[in-house]
């Protein structure tokens, strides 16, 4: 029998409508207590007063989007994303977020050292790790589809991921996607191995549509495509993962057009029927 699930709102879901205050507002009306917010929209908001909503309305945060983008093409370059990083660890323990999200990074300027890639993303990692662990913020590698290899993520399956964590230890662990990884042959037994080594750190979840118009900003509404929800859902649960369901939904020509109150109400009633 389907377990009872928070549900939390990865704010890109809303981010055209709403900014920060105005998504955890329109979250605690459709009952719902828990977000992941990107950033720039802490950014825009100011981390203190960020921090303060988060704390005043007792808001769990699953994730902050995003840390990451390790690859680059000089020492210097390297230096300034690992920077970057660090600072985001700081943002992350401001709103007690559960995990910060790290999509990795693609391959620099014009390299096909893919290998080499995967590499710099291991050490970039390694050199965040002594301020995550002083931090308290858990690191959460995001396995991107292998469409963004070139571009966004250089790791595209949970067992890629599940290797760095191996190397790097306990801090650092996967959010498990659905939109990127549904397809994976290796998709239970990845997650059966992310579930020994107790490395699940986020859930997120949407659809597949068929045809995907846009492979960035065309995701789907649960149900509304062919990714097995319910299958996945149980595979994270079988691994020991009872965190709420994220639900991040890039959507320029639908979703993002609607009214958020709309968006959240259609998200509650797929999340009970079809996930």
């Amino acid at each position: 029998m389907k377990t009872d699930r928070a549900i939390s709102i990865n704010l890109a879901t809303t981010r055209q409508v709403w900014g920060f205050a105005e998504a955890v507002d329109g979250c605690l009306k459709a009952g719902i207590t828990a977000i992941s917010p990107w950033r720039d929209q802490i950014a825009a908001i100011g981390l203190d007063e960020a921090a303060r909503i988060v704390r005043d309305n007792k808001i769990q945060v699953t994730g902050v989007c995003r840390g990451g983008m390790f690859p680059a093409e000089t020492a210097a370059g390297r230096q300034a994303q690992i920077d970057d990083n660090l600072h985001a660890i700081d943002e992350a323990a401001a709103l007690n977020a559960d995990c910060l999200v790290l999509v990795v990074g693609g391959l620099p300027g014009s390299s096909k050292d893919l290998v080499g890639a995967r590499q710099m993303v291991t050490d970039g990692i390694a050199a965040m790790l002594p301020h995550a662990k002083a931090s308290g913020v858990k690191l959460a590698i995001e396995p991107l589809h292998p469409m963004y290899a070139a571009d966004r993520a250089c790791i595209n399956t949970i067992d890629q991921a599940l290797d760095v964590c191996e190397v790097l230890g306990e801090t650092v662990g996967v959010a498990i996607d659905v939109y990127h990884v549904w397809w994976d042959p290796q998709l239970a037994n990845a997650i059966a191995r992310a579930g020994r080594m107790n490395r699940i750190f986020a859930h997120h979840i949407c659809d597949w549509l068929v045809p995907t118009k846009d492979m960035l900003l065309d995701r789907g509404m649960m149900g509304d495509g062919v990714i097995d929800l319910p299958g996945i859902r149980k595979m994270v649960e079988d691994a020991g993962f009872f965190g709420p369901q994220e639900v991040e939904i890039f959507s320029q020509d639908n979703w993002w057009k609607r009214p958020g109150d709309e968006v959240l109400g259609v998200i509650k009633e797929r999340v009970a029927s079809v996930c």
